[in-house]
Formats: C-alpha cells, structure tokens, sequence
C-alpha cells in the first residue's frame, strides 16, 4: 500500500510539475555581415525560430526551425546567451550562425525574408525585446542570460565568465 501512495504521489507531482516554453533562435549573418530576417503577419520582421520540440536539442531545433522558415541551412558559430521571461516561463535560446546552403524559400511563418544590413535589420524589427535579443548577440563578446517578467521594465542580465569573477558583470535595471 505504501509504495501504491508513493507512485500516486510522483504520477501527481508530475502532473502538476511547471509548464516552460523552450525557443531557440539565430542571428545568422552571410559573408556581407548582413543579417537573416523572416517577416510574418504576427510580430514583423524577426530573426528565424521557434519552439523546441519535445526530445529536440537546442541546436537541432535552431537549424531547423532556420530551415522551415527561410529554406536555409546554417551551421552553428557559438551559443549566445538566453533571453528568460520569468513570469510567461518562456526560455528564448540564442545561437550565431552562418548560411551554409539552400536558397530562400517562403513558408507560413515567414511571408518576406531578406538578408538586411545591421542597421537597416534593427531598424525593421519593431518587437524590442526581438531588438535586444539581435543588439545582446552581437555585442556581447561573453554569453549572456537576462532574467524579465513580462511588461516589468526590472532586467537583471548576467554576462561574462562566471568562474572568472572579475569579468562576470551584473546589471539590475
């Protein structure tokens, strides 16, 4: 009887175990340094990804969700960082990437894709936490993880090597 109660006890924990959303992304840039955009009718122009799916790496699911998007395959260059909402348990994973084959392709997500200079890339991305994500991409040397509720302006972001102590920065905004 007891070990009935116990297998209850986990079937119900894992029932009522929290709920996130897992994305993965990419800022892929071609040999002119310009950037990859897909442009939908929800949210604009965007940088490709999506959901991971269930038993799907991080990295597989970024050069697929690139693909289904754009027709473009791409390789991986590093990791970026990660983008949390805390209060909509959404993880948005970051990757660089670089286009290594395919020719643009339209599908559902994504109606206009283009490869955009940096400027002109923020520019047409009005979102802008899809902004930051691309400015936090390129501009930090060091992976980066920023913590935000949802429409709560407090960001706390962590960038640099943690285990080095003096380049691991903090911000609380």
């Amino acid at each position: 009887m007891k070990s009935e109660q116990t297998n209850n006890e986990r079937n119900n924990s894992m029932v009522n175990s929290p709920k996130h959303i897992v994305t993965a992304a990419a800022v892929v840039i071609n040999d002119n340094n310009e950037i990859l955009l897909i442009y939908g009718s929800k949210r604009g122009w965007e940088i490709p990804g999506g959901r991971v799916e269930e038993g799907e790496s991080l990295s597989t699911a970024v050069v697929r969700e690139t693909k289904e998007e754009t027709g473009i395959d791409i390789e991986i260059i590093k990791f970026c960082g990660l983008f949390q909402n805390v209060k909509e348990s959404v993880f948005n994973t970051l990757f660089f990437g670089r286009p290594i084959a395919g020719q643009f392709n339209t599908s559902d997500e994504s109606l206009e894709i283009g490869y955009f200079s940096i400027e002109e890339a923020l520019n047409k991305v009005k979102w802008k936490s899809f902004r930051e994500q691309i400015e936090y991409c390129i501009n930090y040397k060091d992976q980066f993880l920023v913590e935000y509720n949802n429409r709560d302006l407090k960001r706390r972001t962590f960038c640099g090597n943690i285990e080095e102590g003096s380049d691991f920065i903090y911000y609380e905004i």
